[in-house]
């Protein structure tokens, strides 16, 4: 799994927080520390979804499609792309189909695995946008508890 899911989160946390107020790509960028054009490529890929949307002029910026109670990380999962299989791998080259491990284990594998991404994607389901804003409140910053 890339940064992607990570970013997406971050953003419409971020969006959250905002009460309403648009975000500009390069406000979002500081926040996240990354390039405002990843930005923008990530809420694209959100405002497709219909996570995001924006408001163009002076003062515009990125807003929260629906309220942050009915976005949950299942969505953002889904919709950059970290759903459907990609989670895990399989080998580049097929396998040895002589080879009786090599024949089917590609098989016996993606079973499994799918079966475990289902269930992670029933726990994102479980956890709102919402619930990581009112949840930040309490957080430690990244790497306190090392500090320390």
């Amino acid at each position: 799994m890339n940064s992607r899911f990570a970013v997406a989160t971050h953003i419409l946390t971020l969006l959250e927080q905002s009460r309403g107020e648009p975000v500009t790509s390069e406000f979002i960028a500081g926040s996240v520390n990354t390039n405002p054009s990843l930005v923008r490529r990530l809420l694209g890929v959100l405002a497709k979804a219909g996570l995001t949307t924006s408001q163009m002029g002076t003062g515009g910026g990125a807003l929260l499609a629906r309220p942050a109670s009915r976005i949950t990380l299942g969505d953002v999962y889904r919709a950059v792309g970290e759903g459907g299989g990609e989670l895990f791998a399989m080998h580049r080259e097929r396998p040895n189909p002589a080879c009786p491990v090599g024949r089917s284990i590609q098989a016996v594998l993606e079973r499994r695995l799918d079966a475990a991404e289902r269930v992670l994607e029933a726990e994102l389901d479980r956890t709102t946008i919402a619930e990581l804003g009112r949840d930040l409140a309490g957080a430690e910053p990244a790497g306190a508890r090392e500090a320390g």
